[in-house]
């Protein structure tokens, strides 16, 4: 007699389960920018939304606590001016968050020759271009808009003002690239209060693209360690504490789709408009190994590390089905499991544990979430359940692991994000038992770095410093991000510090001897008070005690 053989599993009847109306985010705008981003990052302590605003772009920062009706004057994060286009938190720092965004440096009417013109060959004279230093160029850019501010201040003629225009045409296209617009991502720190005001202020500014910045990752063990890639299919990999560049990489010909990082922060995989897939060491600044066409449709693709090193993908077939595949990048020319799913035109957006090899599959547009397991074992991608809704999503939030309810054996938290509003889901394992579930919560990723920068720009790698949660997880209190910058110290008011922390070498003698006589004084003044306290208590005790 035969017997069916079920796969053992204990992740086999995880479910999702979207949380009570109270529970969620009301009357949050939601960005309608279009582009393949989640729009939405939260960790243990906040929730970050990316909200539509006008005259630039903003996000929301909320409390986790703060669920119900978001109030419509709540203070954004307005620091861009350009619609933000992804966000993502600081995984050694919960007060510590990274946009990035269409933010230009340029002046507003050096568009006027930038729209519609072709770069030409010669300059106003006819002549051909010569080769003038780029630095005597950019000078002469500058003293160019300085002198035509000036003359449209001073109500200069149509002529004069001409002249200088073609001064500034010519002195522009010598550069062969325009580059005085410079994209710029933008590190905050979020305060644990609520703010009475926007925050406009970041506390570092990265400018270095010279497109839109549309993806924006933190290393996972190294400290202060932050990725960029731009519409200029470049990779920069910026140190947030000296606000400077440490690689740049220049590899990638066409638009860059995502980026994700390895378990230790060695390397990094991209999925790109040429339909490659690619492993990049950054620190070597070379492409160690690339896969053309791993799906084989021309729509856009993912691709992530998962903790054993292979990397999981999404894509669409040549008949723009949604397909999923896990590759070996040491042997890309087979896959390990390729799996084709549906037929839908949302680019499937995958968030992965590394704890329980789950992977949950969102796609934008979508009313589902889609999980699967990855093991060791045949077929290598094991399908698990899906969670579905009425609403469409327009985004996803994943919370790491340290921040999931262990008391309700929740496993997994998204953040949903609808047209108004953001509702958590809970992925939660079935179990009798009210006790602590070992089997489900191993070690996770703490808040810890592993690394210095300097020791991972030397070649060191390290595994994430994990933690217990046993207890469940109790952030720590806030920590300032130290930026060693000189010229952005320097640009920054000094701080006050208390009279108690002042060195008494620096200070006046006159002043030294009248703050010691003050402090005698006060130290008479409260041995006297402490006599009469003594004296008035014996007095109470004798009345008391009936002796008076």
């Amino acid at each position: 007699m035969s017997r069916s053989i079920v796969r053992q599993s204990k992740f086999r009847h995880v479910f999702g389960q979207g949380a009570k109306a109270e529970q969620g985010y009301d009357d949050i705008r939601v960005s309608k920018v279009t582009w393949d981003s989640s729009f939405c990052a939260v960790n243990p302590k906040f929730l970050a939304v990316i909200v539509e605003s006008s005259g630039g772009g903003a996000f929301l920062v909320l409390p986790l606590s703060n669920a119900g009706r978001v109030d419509k004057n709540y203070p954004l994060v307005v620091g861009h001016s350009g619609p933000v286009l992804d966000i993502d938190w600081c995984p050694h720092n919960d007060n510590i968050l990274a946009s990035c965004s269409e933010d230009t440096t340029a002046m507003y009417f050096c568009v006027i020759f930038v729209f519609g013109s072709k770069r030409p060959e010669h300059n106003m004279s006819g002549k051909k271009k010569s080769n003038m230093d780029r630095h005597i160029i950019d000078a002469k850019v500058t003293d160019t808009i300085v002198l035509l501010d000036e003359m449209r201040r001073s109500n200069g003629t149509f002529s004069e003002l001409k002249s200088v225009y073609l001064d500034l045409y010519q002195a522009l296209y010598l550069t062969r690239n325009i580059s005085i617009r410079l994209r710029k991502s933008h590190v905050w720190q979020i305060p644990d209060h609520t703010p009475c005001r926007p925050i406009s202020e970041p506390i570092v500014v990265l400018e270095g693209h010279s497109k839109r910045v549309g993806i924006i990752k933190w290393h996972p063990t190294a400290r202060n360690i932050l990725l960029t890639a731009g519409s200029d299919n470049l990779i920069i990999i910026w140190n947030v504490g000296t606000g400077e560049s440490l690689i740049t990489m220049d590899e990638h010909p066409d638009l860059i789709y995502n980026v994700s990082w390895n378990y230790n922060g060695s390397l990094f995989c991209t999925s790109c408009k040429d339909r490659r897939i690619r492993v990049c060491d950054p620190r070597k600044n070379e492409v160690l190994a690339e896969r053309l066409a791993p799906h084989e449709g021309i729509r856009p693709m993912r691709a992530i590390f998962t903790r054993e090193g292979n990397i999981f993908t999404t894509g669409f077939t040549r008949m723009s089905q949604r397909e999923l595949g896990l590759w070996d990048p040491t042997h890309f020319e087979e896959p390990i499991a390729l799996l084709e799913l549906d037929t839908s035109n949302g680019v499937l957006l995958p968030f992965y544990d590394p704890d329980t090899n789950i992977v949950y599959l969102s796609g934008k547009g979508d009313s589902s979430i889609r999980y699967f397991e990855i093991t060791e074992e045949p077929p290598y991608v094991h399908y698990i359940s899906t969670y579905s809704s009425k609403e469409p999503q327009r985004g996803m939030g994943f919370m790491p692991k340290r921040g999931v309810d262990v008391t309700k054996c929740e496993i997994a938290r998204l953040y949903k994000l609808h047209e108004r509003k953001c509702e958590p889901i809970m992925m939660t394992v079935p179990r009798k038992s009210d006790l602590f579930q070992d089997d489900l919560y191993p070690d996770t990723a703490g808040p810890e770095p592993a690394l210095e920068p300097e020791e991972w720009l030397e070649g060191r790698d390290a595994d994430p410093l994990l933690v217990s949660m046993r207890e469940g997880y109790v952030p720590p209190k806030s920590r300032e991000l130290k930026v060693a910058k000189k010229n952005v110290l320097d640009s920054r008011p000094a701080t006050r510090r208390s009279m108690s922390v002042v060195d008494g070498s620096s200070l006046p003698p006159q002043l030294l001897e009248k703050l010691v006589e003050e402090i005698q004084s006060l130290k008479a003044t409260v041995l006297s008070q402490e006599k009469r306290i003594c004296d008035l208590e014996n007095k109470l005790s004798k009345y008391t005690n009936g002796t008076v």
